[in-house]
């Protein structure tokens, strides 16, 4: 994982200035800081930062030639053109566990020949830092019509070292079947059964 720079931010320094200048204000807090921790990162590592994370996800932030390991914690957006406001970190340390969540990405759904219901987004759990989870790919291309998958099934949410904050037995996807589906919804306006006499 690559660092993210960042500078430390003079308080004094009002926040619309440096967005203006295309500079993002953040805050560090947690872990070991004694207090919260004032920075800034530029816009265009802001920008790159959140097309590979997001919130929840561990990061290295550098400042002043530290490295502090983090955790998106919140994003704030401006309400009408959405763009970055603020970001605040929590510092994360080794030796606590933290609460995050794994993104669940479906590839390959277009090969799918059945309908894909995905009941489940995100999944919560506790893990060290060292043992986060940003995401979870899961390849349809392996999956029949008529198969569905639950949390517990996942590999990486069967170690010790992850505590799963949801069911294990909780259902992520299930592939129906189009022609069934299809089926049942006209069966009502086709059925050929004779009538009593």
């Amino acid at each position: 994982m690559s660092k993210i720079m960042a500078e430390l931010r003079n308080p004094s320094e009002k926040v619309k200035k440096l967005r203006r200048a295309g500079v993002i204000p953040c805050a560090v807090y947690g872990g070991s800081l004694p207090e919260p921790l004032l920075i800034q990162i530029d816009l265009p590592t802001v920008s790159r930062m959140l097309r590979e994370k997001r919130e929840g996800s561990k990061v290295r932030l550098e400042v002043g030639g530290k490295v502090i390991m983090s955790q998106i914690k919140e994003v704030s957006r401006n309400f009408v053109s959405h763009e970055v406001e603020h970001i605040g970190f929590q510092a994360l340390s080794a030796d606590k566990k933290v609460n995050s969540v794994a993104q669940v990405i479906l590839l390959n759904k277009d090969t799918v020949q059945g309908i894909v219901e995905q009941m489940l987004f995100d999944i919560p759990y506790s893990a060290f830092p060292e043992d986060m989870i940003d995401t979870v790919s899961i390849d349809l291309g392996n999956y029949a019509v008529g198969s569905m998958l639950t949390v517990g099934e996942l590999e990486a949410f069967r170690q010790e070292n992850i505590d799963l904050q949801v069911d294990a037995d909780t259902v992520i996807f299930k592939i129906n079947d189009r022609r069934r589906s299809t089926h049942s919804e006209s069966s009502g306006e086709s059925s050929d059964e004779p009538s009593a006499e």
